[in-house]
């Protein structure tokens, strides 16, 4: 959705754009994290900082009761935000993922961070 003014006037006519989109109002493509050896990709963003991405990746850093374990991700099972990720492998914000620890939720944003972090679920 846009947030930014109607495309109509009051009228019913057309509001024509008084400018093309400034640098920093540009957004960019996200990055759809993918199973597989892992792969990283560094952008720059606003203000010279820099964001590492995950492009694929198969480690995360899953949760458990008797700690934090680094754990090998097999396959994503679940995918609430789009059907289609689970059938290709893609990893976002909420994915259950089949790790050789188990099933867990996925807690970071790796499409941002880079990172996969992840609670082991109880079942």
């Amino acid at each position: 959705m846009n947030h930014a003014r109607s495309t109509k006037k009051r009228t019913g006519g057309r509001r024509r754009a008084v400018r093309k989109k400034r640098k920093h109002e540009l957004g960019s493509a996200p990055t759809e994290t993918q199973v597989g050896d892992q792969k990283l990709k560094t952008v720059e963003t606003q203000g010279g900082n820099t964001k590492v991405r995950a492009v694929t990746t198969d480690v995360a850093s899953v949760s458990t009761n008797g700690g934090v374990e680094s754990a090998t991700i097999e396959d994503v099972v679940e995918n609430a935000s789009n059907p289609n990720y689970v059938r290709r492998n893609i990893i976002t914000k909420g994915a259950i993922i089949e790790t050789d620890l188990g099933r867990a939720r996925v807690t970071s944003r790796p499409g941002q961070d880079g990172q996969v972090n992840a609670v082991l679920l109880d079942e």
